[in-house]
């Protein structure tokens, strides 16, 4: 086993995080004690990249008490946790990836987990999918399919599959109910305010938050925004979704005009070039800005590096841009994933149910093993249905049933 990470000797720190998560994720305790017995992926390699933190790790630990040869990376530099991934490696998992990697060593830790020749691929924002089918396509045929765990990743998915580019079934989990109303909603709305909060050390009450996206994670976030006393100011492109946030209570604006008022700006849109310097010019001293979304193109930090006349770290995690009107502009996390650059990521009750999706959707892709109709694959709604009525189960939750007379009636 050959792994490349920081200090195998944090190893202990990481693993009780990982006793921690355990600890609250029922679902993923219940499939692994399923997959310790049926080892369903017994001499598979699975290639992962997910955030490295402490929830990742179990579901890695849940693969493997399954029987997969795990190799793992982070998707991205800021959000993996070293002593996380010491942990891994401790318990005889492969893993390539350190906290705050330069773009060459994030590249180099990504094909890692490549040139192994995985057979099933569990992707977050798509890298890894696009890695091997640009870099190492003669690793494709050993590809049994793969999961995709985010909006962006499934864009990128979609436009490959579009052009007839993509050589094998990726299986879309973040369209699974059991995901994206909660994971989306839920976990990005109280994550994104836990990373901006303890890093800021600010009051949200009274000030106004610009929330750009009103997508599911979009929506989760206006709503703890306002949940936490702030006036909350969306924009929005898709006209559909800015009369939701008119009719959630919300003020809609084009940006131009909300960065005028802004004190917060939250970018949650799977886009590039949603902050720009049209709007750095004209915010008001001291505002805030942080994304997101999954790649940090959101917020133009590059432009706003450029037209800095001076810069400074304001805070660990905060980093102040001087614009030549004096005002200062902040970034929280270069620009980078608010919620896990600058905290632990979503709450691990709602991640239990995120990756018990992507386990169960890994063991779709290997009992239907060739029998998959496209390359564009949903979750199936009996998987969905499974995590829905064990997380029931669990929190205690009983449900009505249909009559026979009921199901006649409506189903005929």
């Amino acid at each position: 086993m050959i792994s490349e990470i920081r200090d195998i000797n944090l190893w202990e720190s990481g693993r009780r995080k990982i006793d921690w998560v355990k600890s609250n994720m029922p679902l993923l305790r219940s499939i692994e004690e399923e997959f310790s017995v049926t080892k369903p992926f017994s001499g598979l390699k699975v290639a992962l990249s997910v955030h490295l933190e402490a929830k990742t790790a179990y579901l890695c630990g849940v693969m493997s008490a399954g029987g997969a040869e795990m190799h793992i990376t982070g998707s991205n530099p800021l959000s993996t946790q070293d002593d996380v991934a010491a942990a891994l490696v401790h318990e005889g998992l492969n893993v390539y990836a350190w906290y705050n990697a330069s773009d060459e060593e994030y590249h180099r830790h990504t094909s890692r987990v490549i040139e192994i020749s995985p057979n099933i691929i569990i992707d977050d924002g798509g890298d890894l999918v696009s890695l091997i089918h640009n870099e190492y396509p003669e690793k494709i045929k050993d590809v049994i399919g793969g999961c995709e765990e985010t909006t962006t990743g499934i864009l990128r998915l979609k436009a490959m599959n579009k052009e007839n580019r993509l050589k094998f079934p990726m299986v879309l989990v973040n369209n699974a109910d059991c995901k994206h109303l909660f994971d989306n909603r839920y976990g990005t709305g109280q994550s994104v305010w836990d990373g901006i909060n303890r890093t800021t050390n600010l009051i949200i009450a009274g000030k106004y938050v610009v929330v750009a996206g009103y997508g599911w994670c979009g929506k989760g976030v206006a709503m703890r925004a306002k949940g936490l006393g702030a006036k909350v100011i969306v924009t929005e492109i898709d006209p559909v979704k800015a009369m939701e946030a008119v009719m959630d209570g919300f003020e809609v604006m084009k940006m131009t005009q909300a960065a005028k008022l802004g004190d917060f700006f939250i970018t949650v849109t799977g886009c590039r070039d949603v902050i720009t310097e049209e709007s750095f010019n004209v915010m008001k001293d001291g505002a805030i800005c942080c994304n997101a979304g999954h790649f940090d193109v959101e917020v133009d930090v590059a432009a706003l590096r450029q037209t800095a006349v001076e810069t400074k770290l304001a805070r660990n995690n905060i980093r102040g841009y001087k614009l030549s009107n004096g005002r200062w502009i902040y970034v929280i996390a270069e620009g980078r994933l608010v919620n896990l650059a600058a905290g632990d990521g979503h709450p691990a009750e709602i991640m239990d149910m995120s990756f018990a999706i992507q386990a169960l959707s890994a063991l779709h892709l290997v009992r239907n093993k060739g029998g998959l109709n496209g390359m564009i694959i949903d979750v199936p709604k009996e998987v969905d249905n499974e995590v829905a009525v064990r997380m029931l189960k669990f929190w205690g939750v009983e449900t009505d049933k249909l009559t026979d007379e009921q199901e006649k009636y409506l189903f005929g």
